[in-house]
């Protein structure tokens, strides 16, 4: 493409505004408008002139097949079990959604299970996808939600397991919390919100939510009760259990196995930190109640806490109270106010490693450790001595570890960058076994591939490390490479499978994945070294290991592609506004792009934990120096983008990656093109069918093997 392409026209409106003193425009603020004529309009003319491009891109079909095998190959969860019944999510390969199995024991559960729920279904095009499952203690019941058209908008509805037969329960306008179950099953809790003014219009999209609530809804035998029911009533079946102090707030529910204590952990937003508060649950009248007098075990918003588990009025949390790496500790629930200085370390923090979680499985804990941006599981008794390593692959993260208080057995899945997820068996009886569980077969093959951890130095003198893969047979040198990254949200990148990942390096091409400042894997210090006005350090960071890499002679800026989602959408965004001769190719996806109205739509004022306020002058400031759409500069050579949203998006709205694509288009002064992905039907990535899936991945790293010089091998 040595041409400058011919981009449909798009209206530039005279939109300026004033904000703390800098006039701002925002000429496609149109576009903000999803169901406008001219957003339809732009939409459609967009994706006319980026598909026949994307179809003739030389390496789209063997990627495609590469992408649609991995993606349609036959898979399986990690199994977990409740009231003597196992469960598992699983897919003989072909559907477009995974289904729901239980059994009366693993080994049948792995053998001959009984299909509980098929989300195909529920919808032709298969886009309603199962996006929560809980089943009740005495695994009776399923609490289950649906996600339609990528939403994350969920409706929660309750099957009996046995027979298969749903109940009338319905509940609409529900986010984020899956639903938590009471001890006894009556009922569960689930975080809901009122319906949105625009739901008729489409407004449900982009429309800023409003404050939710903590809601417990109660099972009528034989019938179900409507969703009205969930209001505050005394005395009455179903109440508000939690009503935020300010519309950013949410409440995550937890309850204890034994049926003592109702906990609830509370923060504004994305923030990691976190309150954290009791409630007693009493029996009344043959059902559970809970105590709305609160016993405040955390009530200062400084650190991250976690409920870990309880022994009876004994609480056990994963903490960063003077602990940045994580310590777990004792809490004595009895008394009116634990204090922090009352608390009884049971494992402390470690010099180095990252406490990420801890399991409690029968007279121990299943720790998760983070050593260098890779897991490792240790068991230790509940006093915290130690009791074994267990002899798991490496480098991996662990992507479940399902336990259950009273049993001795614990359900792992094992994720690493060169094998899909595995599951295992821990018993931990007397002496401690690990079995590995029988996959479901039909694994797609992969060359050999070699992994290789890198550091450099940032623009601050901190080293920031790297994973550098590659295929074996492949000499070293100068390659084609798509460099990834996230940095936000205290969300840890770890070795973990990725059908467009392995697809890239089985093509030929190198893949390297970054630990920037602002994720987790390092603990809360290399979150909040990332944060605020200090995001500026996360783009240095990328920007650092992109140079590192050019420097080393394993690529070069004609061979360089960045890629990221959502939040790493708003890194590559950044990058390649401020240093667009570093990379050939970059690949915004789902991303965070106008940082200066990202806190007027949806959840996005959520994220203000994370960047700063546009509202305040001083996060203003930080903020418009780096957002991406106001970064561009007319007459600048960028690099070839290849921009994918979906139509759907209610999380970062599609309005991001719509005006970001438009103003690149404008300002672009190179041949290299700037393309716009918008797909239909589809969210922010959630429950995407596999076909689907496929077919978005091989457009993205055709474009980047085309722009890379990349030609599969």
């Amino acid at each position: 493409m040595s041409q400058p392409l011919r981009y449909p026209p798009a209206d530039r409106d005279e939109v300026v505004q004033v904000l703390h003193g800098h006039r701002v425009a925002d000429p496609y603020r149109y576009l903000e408008e999803p169901d406008a004529d001219r957003t339809r309009a732009f939409v459609d003319a967009q994706n006319a002139l980026s598909r026949p491009i994307l179809d003739a891109l030389p390496a789209r079909e063997p990627l495609l097949a590469m992408t649609t095998a991995l993606l349609t190959a036959p898979r399986r969860g990690v199994p977990w079990e409740r009231g003597g019944r196992y469960f598992v999510v699983a897919n003989p390969g072909e559907l477009d959604q995974d289904q729901l199995f239980w059994a009366p024991s693993l080994d049948e559960l792995l053998d001959a299970p009984t299909l509980l729920l098929d989300p195909n279904d529920l919808s032709a095009d298969g886009t309603v996808a199962l996006t929560g499952a809980r089943v009740s203690p005495d695994g009776r019941l399923l609490a289950y939600a649906v996600s339609e058209g990528g939403s994350d908008w969920r409706t929660i509805r309750v099957r009996e397991v046995a027979g298969g037969a749903d109940r009338p329960d319905e509940l609409r306008w529900t986010k984020w919390v899956d639903p938590t179950w009471l001890p006894d099953a009556s009922g569960f809790l689930y975080w809901r919100y009122p319906e949105p003014a625009g739901a008729g219009r489409g407004g449900a999209l982009t429309d800023a939510m409003g404050a939710g609530e903590l809601v417990l809804h109660r099972l009528v035998a034989g019938s179900g009760a409507p969703q009205a029911a969930d209001r505050a009533a005394d005395p009455g079946p179903d109440e508000v259990i939690w009503t935020p102090p300010d519309r950013d707030w949410l409440a995550d529910p937890w309850v204890a196995p034994d049926g003592r204590w109702l906990v609830l952990t509370s923060s504004p937003g994305t923030d990691s930190r976190s309150l954290i508060c009791a409630h007693r649950l009493r029996t009344d009248q043959g059902r559970v109640v809970i105590d709305p007098a609160a016993v405040p075990v955390v009530g200062e918003l400084a650190d991250a806490h976690h409920v870990v588990g309880s022994d009876g009025d004994t609480l056990y949390l994963r903490t960063e109270r003077d602990a940045p790496r994580g310590r777990l500790v004792a809490v004595e629930l009895a008394t009116d106010a634990p204090t922090a200085a009352s608390w009884r370390t049971v494992v402390p923090q470690h010099e180095q490693d990252v406490l990420v979680s801890a399991h409690p499985a029968r007279d121990c804990f299943a720790l998760v450790w983070s050593t260098d941006a890779a897991h490792r599981l240790q068991v230790v008794d509940r006093t915290g001595a130690h009791r074994d390593w267990p002899a798991l692959p490496e480098p991996i993260s662990l992507v479940a570890v399902n336990t259950r208080a009273g049993s001795p057995e614990i359900l792992l899945g094992v994720g690493s960058f060169t094998a899909r997820t595995r599951s295992f068996r821990l018993e931990t009886g007397p002496s401690i076994t690990l079995t590995a569980l029988p996959g479901p077969g039909g694994d797609v093959p992969l060359p050999e591939l070699v992994t290789q951890r890198r550091r450099t130095v940032s623009s601050d003198g901190v080293e920031v490390p790297m994973t550098v893969l590659r295929r074996a047979d492949l000499a070293p040198g100068p390659a084609p490479t798509l460099l990834y990254g996230y940095g936000g949200f205290d969300i840890a990148l770890l070795p973990s499978f990725s059908a467009m990942f392995a697809a890239w390096v089985a093509a030929g091409g190198v893949l390297v994945v970054t630990n920037l400042r602002g994720g987790g894997e390092f603990g809360a210090d290399w979150h909040r070294a990332g944060m605020g006005h200090r995001k500026q350090q996360v783009f240095d960071d990328l920007i650092a290991c992109a140079q590192a890499l050019i420097d080393s002679g394993d690529t070069t800026p004609a061979q360089l592609a960045v890629h990221g989602r959502s939040n790493g959408g708003l890194l590559v965004g950044a990058v390649l506004t401020q240093r667009p001769e570093l990379f050939a190719a970059a690949l915004p996806t789902v991303g965070v792009l106008d940082m200066l109205r990202f806190h007027l739509f949806t959840i996005g004022w959520a994220w203000t934990t994370d960047y700063g306020s546009p509202e305040d002058a001083d996060d203003f400031a930080a903020l418009l120096a780096y957002s991406p759409l106001h970064r561009l500069a007319p007459g600048t050579r960028y690099p070839a983008t290849l921009i994918c949203t979906g139509d759907h998006d209610d999380r970062v709205v599609p309005a991001h990656s719509l005006k970001f694509g438009a103003q690149l288009q404008h300002c672009q002064a190179g041949p290299a093109p700037v393309l716009l992905r918008v797909d239909t039907r589809a969210g922010h990535g959630m429950g995407k069918p596999a076909r689907a899936l496929a077919l978005e991945y091989a457009d993205q790293l055709a474009f980047a093997a085309a722009h890379t010089g990349l030609a599969p091998v």
